[in-house]
């Protein structure tokens, strides 16, 4: 059985680290019997599954139906939950009944974005026995603010910024950071600057670990063609091939079968 304690040891040893993004049991379920190292619950979701335009719209009662989902599709697996937006800005204590909910559905460590105006709520967090990953360069709750989805760290001033909270996160007791949409150099420097591992999702090969969404590795987020994204299968191509071959087979009368009734 996997835990959280092993990211660690994984960075220790050198060897990366596989995340998958997924949301419900019967995806977990499959995650669970592949090579795959850990899970993240993410407030994507709200995006992904719920069709909303941001994961702005993700909440801790959304959050906690979802990875409690996930933990009875995975049980013996690493499970990472998002707190949403602004759950973890209001103070301490709402801060850490977003965290009890999200763990006692089942999630190992929960993630938050940023980390100036809150480094006492990580600190709580992490001191009251919950394992906290960290998350900086594109922060989705912050889409408003930066303009839209686009790399960040870019700019010296920034890219500064970058460094310092990674380091001020591991020294909070992170156990982890993801990288997102951050320049591939920044990212592998950020990384070697850290005994924690980092987690990229495009932030090029220097990082510790990579994280994909289920959705989008197997090709059936139709439309979504990021630059950082690599489809390892073609789902969406065999699912309607499927769809298609149970609509003939309805139509034409070849489903069900006798053998196929009671």
């Amino acid at each position: 059985m996997k835990r959280i304690t092993d990211f660690l040891a994984y960075r220790r040893d050198g060897r990366r680290i596989s995340v998958v993004t997924c949301y419900d049991a019967a995806s977990a379920r499959l995650v669970a019997e592949t090579e795959v190292d850990a899970l993240l619950v993410g407030d994507s979701l709200a995006m992904v599954v719920h069709g909303f335009p941001s994961t702005v719209h993700a909440d801790v009662p959304m959050m906690a139906l979802h990875t409690a989902a996930v933990a009875r599709g995975a049980p013996k697996q690493p499970i990472v939950a998002d707190l949403p937006f602004l759950s973890y800005r209001k103070g301490i204590a709402p801060a850490m009944e977003a965290a009890d909910a999200l763990m006692k559905a089942g999630a190992h460590a929960v993630k938050l974005e940023g980390v100036r105006g809150h480094e006492d709520v990580v600190r709580h967090l992490v001191q009251s026995g919950i394992p906290v990953m960290g998350h900086l360069g594109l922060t989705p709750q912050h889409v408003n603010q930066i303009g839209g989805y686009k790399v960040q760290g870019r700019d010296p001033s920034q890219a500064q910024a970058l460094r310092e909270d990674a380091l001020r996160l591991q020294e909070l007791g992170c156990f982890s950071i993801v990288l997102e949409l951050v320049p591939a150099a920044l990212a592998e420097e950020v990384t070697d600057s850290l005994e924690i591992p980092t987690i990229g999702i495009g932030s090029g090969v220097g990082c510790g670990g990579q994280v994909l969404v289920w959705q989008d590795l197997l090709g059936l987020n139709l439309g979504f063609k990021p630059r950082f994204l690599r489809e390892f299968a073609q789902g969406a191509t065999l699912f309607q091939e499927g769809l298609n071959a149970y609509a003939r087979a309805v139509r034409e009368g070849g489903y069900p079968t006798v053998e196929e009734s009671f």
